[in-house]
């Protein structure tokens, strides 16, 4: 069986070659998936609709993203220029995880080859964040009846505090966030499991504390999972502040995907963030999410 990958052309947006978010990484990420035979096609998603967006978003910060009446400190807040492809791609985005989310439930795994925008909340973006879309594909599998009892998985190396924000009152979803305890955002919100990492962990104290969560989490009653697998936890992050090499993020995702796989578990696996000095180590870091994924299915 094939992974099914869901991907866009339109992740891409127009926001410069200069700009610190490495925006190309899409685009790229999907040609070395197809390149390295690691899957053959893509699933292509629509754009998100705003009744499924506004589950997890105020309706008077969508109208004001899709009609760009955003003001210019939320504007600022986001990192993003307020034009027409980040709007689309963040809308299109943001549908990629809904559907990924929907093919997970199929055939047990499937990714997106974006999303993990952990920083939005209900009332706004941050942080390269316009939509967050786990959030509101999380919403969407609940609304329908498609999950009871959702875990988010963050490993990113920044808190997701936009979900533990959404998500703070409802008992569905539980929000577990792994990350740097210095790093960004300064001032961190409250998940249901946080787990505080000191600057410069490397691979065999990060994977031990890990494994331990891992079996904190395995005894609740979880029935659906999404992986927020960020690599800006690696050594050469400029944005990361933790020691994690190659070997380490493989260990960690194949360990992830394969503790929820191997217990019937749907898992829906998105990128999170990855701001390597080397672009071409970033996509490779990026798809190992995709490889683990795939030869777990394949198996």
């Amino acid at each position: 069986m094939e992974l099914p990958v869901v991907n866009h052309e339109d992740y891409f947006a127009k926001i410069g070659d200069d700009h610190k978010f490495p925006i190309k990484k899409f685009g790229s990420l999907a040609s070395y998936l197809i390149n390295k035979n690691i899957i053959k096609k893509f699933h292509t998603p629509y754009l998100c609709s705003e009744e499924t967006l506004k589950k997890a978003h105020s309706e008077n910060y969508i109208k004001n993203v899709k009609n760009k009446t955003l003001d210019q400190s939320s504007i600022k807040k986001i990192g993003f220029p307020l034009i027409d492809s980040v709007i689309r791609r963040s809308l299109v985005a943001t549908g990629g995880t809904v559907l990924a989310s929907k093919l997970a439930i199929k055939y047990g795994l499937a990714c997106n080859t974006a999303g993990g925008s952990h920083h939005a909340n209900f009332e706004g973006g941050a942080g390269y964040c316009v939509f967050n879309d786990v959030a509101v594909a999380a919403h969407y599998l609940l609304d329908r009846g498609l999950a009871g009892r959702i875990l988010i998985v963050d490993l990113d190396v920044h808190q997701g505090n936009g979900n533990s924000d959404i998500f703070k009152n409802n008992r569905n979803v539980f929000t577990f966030s792994m990350h740097s305890k210095s790093n960004y955002p300064a001032k961190k919100s409250i998940s249901d499991l946080d787990v505080e990492l000191n600057d410069n962990m490397e691979d065999a104290e990060y994977i031990k504390i890990l494994k331990f969560y891992l079996k904190q989490l395995n005894q609740e009653n979880f029935d659906y999972v999404f992986y927020i697998a960020g690599v800006d936890i690696h050594l050469n992050d400029r944005l990361g502040k933790l020691k994690i090499s190659d070997e380490g993020i493989k260990e960690r995702d194949e360990l992830v995907i394969e503790n929820f796989f191997s217990k019937g578990i749907p898992l829906c696996g998105v990128l999170g963030g990855g701001y390597n000095k080397d672009f071409n180590k970033l996509i490779e870091l990026h798809s190992i999410l995709h490889q683990s994924c795939a030869k777990l299915i394949q198996s």
